[in-house]
């Protein structure tokens, strides 16, 4: 328990002549300690040779009487159920002394000072060989890192080697680990590891200790508050965790996740080293069973495995995961609302009220989901189209104006018209567009970006443009390709070779054409008597100069 004064060897040190100063100092005990026992044995002629024979708890009662009575009737403290309750969140050492305090003056007894409290239970830990648990509680915290060390894997296709990170995590009190590795250190990356890292858990911890990476911290000055980034930050406030940066050039801070950076990426890289990887999903299949493999292997000093203390004394102290995991997301600033209220982002529109028709608002993207806001107020969400999606509209029906023309001067009839007026090609497209959406104010920018060329370049060009488009059987005409033609001058190109083809069809028309068996019947049936090939100067086609002739 407390440590009593070692008047013995102080009394055999006097005797020896060893100054009081130098006795303190060796000892470790304090000036006035020692000056008292010089006095008591000096006033009661106690000598070495009289207590030689006595253990340390005889000589002391013999110095101090009063003071070994007076510690008998002390309340002692139940010290296992200190440390039992120690092992609970927000119980601390303060508390528990609060709670003993209350009990002796509820029951009469004497309580033993709060140094004395706290040294007792540092002294009881000791002597059974326990853990203190004053550090480390269950559920408290996770400590997180990058592993110094990485790997790599040869990409097939390009013939290369391509360097894989290890993102490490420990919970302090039980050591359970989680090891992912990652295609890159960046903050995107970094912050989804620890996402898979409280799924793999299956609960939250109050306190997220990390390195001063440059990916979640911005600032860490030695006062005044850290700066995380409005990432990591959010990320924090999604699963209402405290982020924690270890303090720099201070890495007992985050000791147990460094301790699994050696232990656990090391054992992996050299249980790996002679397999050869071609992508990252097979060094992930690979740590996932050696992860398994690492937390269920027994302890070397103590009962159990990291498994085993986790699932018995720490997963029941994890904070509920949030019913859905944190989404990576970006911000996509100044987005103009277009005349079909929609705002175009990816080759994709997404409605919004049209009360903000023309104004800018910004997007909110993350993988699955674009939130639309104006001045950060939020206005409508929609799930996000798949990157390979093209010219795909999602619309809110609560989004439509009462009236689409009320928006704009233009309608349906006043494109179509406008096509009409170039030309039927022209018209086909124009028709096209409109068949491909579900309301027509949904065509009206694709509508207008196409009759627009005929400005830019001419409607008799437009018009070639959209017949060249349609003799290829291109599914649904659009500016990009319609564009192309013009640019490229395949218009130019296209009239050429139509000129040509009908010069050469009129130089054929002028020599004559072969006249049909029928041509040369008569009436009842019979040949001509000429018999010879006739020609026909007005280029008219053999069946009809002799349906001419008959008549």
């Amino acid at each position: 328990m407390a440590r009593k004064i070692p008047v013995k060897i102080i009394v055999q040190l006097k005797d020896a002549g060893i100054s009081q100063r130098m006795i303190a100092c060796t000892r470790k005990v304090s000036r006035n300690s020692v000056s008292e026992v010089f006095r008591i044995a000096d006033s009661e002629e106690i000598h070495y040779q009289d207590i030689s024979t006595l253990d340390d708890a005889a000589v002391y009662k013999k110095f101090f009487p009063n003071k070994d009575a007076d510690s008998a009737a002390f309340a002692v403290p139940d010290y296992e159920y200190i440390h039992n309750e120690l092992r609970r969140k927000d119980v601390t050492m303060a508390l528990l002394y609060q709670e003993y305090l209350a009990k002796c003056n509820s029951e009469g007894l004497l309580p033993v000072g709060k140094t004395k409290f706290y040294d007792d239970y540092d002294e009881f830990t000791r002597l059974n060989e326990l853990t203190n648990h004053l550090d480390h509680k269950p559920g408290e915290a996770v400590q997180v890192d990058w592993a110094g060390d990485t790997m790599h894997y040869t990409a097939l296709d390009e013939k290369k080697q391509v360097k894989v990170y290890l993102f490490v995590a420990a919970l302090p009190y039980s050591m359970h680990a989680y090891l992912e590795p990652c295609g890159d250190m960046k903050m995107d990356t970094f912050i989804l590891a620890q996402v898979h890292m409280f799924n793999y858990f299956g609960g939250v911890t109050r306190k997220i200790i990390c390195d001063n990476l440059k990916a979640g911290v911005v600032e860490h000055p030695r006062e005044g508050e850290i700066v995380l980034t409005d990432l990591y930050e959010s990320f924090g406030e999604y699963y209402c965790c405290a982020i924690m940066p270890a303090g720099v050039r201070k890495p007992k801070q985050k000791s147990s996740a460094e301790g699994s950076v050696n232990t656990l990426a090391n054992s992996f890289i050299g249980a790996t080293r002679n397999k050869e990887y071609h992508s990252l999903e097979e060094i992930k299949e690979d740590a996932r069973k050696w992860l398994e493999a690492f937390n269920r292997k027994p302890f070397q000093k103590r009962e159990g495995s990291r498994y085993e203390v986790f699932m018995s004394e720490e997963k029941g102290e994890l904070r509920a995961l949030p019913p859905t995991p944190f989404e990576i997301t970006h911000w996509e600033m100044g987005y103009k609302v277009q005349k079909d209220f929609h705002v175009r982002y990816r080759r994709n529109s997404y409605s919004c009220p049209y009360q903000y028709y023309r104004k800018k608002v910004d997007l909110l993207v993350s993988s699955t989901t674009l939130t639309i806001y104006y001045k950060g107020a939020r206005l409508t969400s929609h799930p996000l189209f798949p990157s390979f999606a093209k010219n795909k509209y999602s619309t809110h029906p609560e989004d439509m104006p009462p009236q689409f023309q009320n928006l704009s001067p233009w309608t349906e009839d006043r494109y179509r018209s406008w096509a009409k007026s170039i030309g039927p090609h022209t018209s086909t497209v124009i028709d096209m567009l409109f068949r491909s959406v579900k309301i027509p104010e949904q065509a009206y920018n694709s509508c207008h970006a196409v009759l627009a060329l005929s400005k830019k370049y001419s409607p008799e060009q437009l018009e070639t443009s959209c017949e060249i488009a349609l003799s290829r059987g291109i599914p649904l005409p659009r500016y990009r390709i319609l564009n192309t033609i013009l640019s490229d001058s395949q218009d130019i190109v296209y009239r050429e070779k139509e000129a040509a083809y009908e010069k050469e069809q009129g130089q054929k028309a002028t020599g004559g054409f072969l006249r049909g068996s029928s041509y040369y019947q008569n009436a009842s049936g019979n040949h001509s008597a000429s018999g010879q090939v006739q020609s026909s100067s007005d280029g008219q086609s053999s069946k009809e100069a002799a349906a001419n002739g008959n008549a």
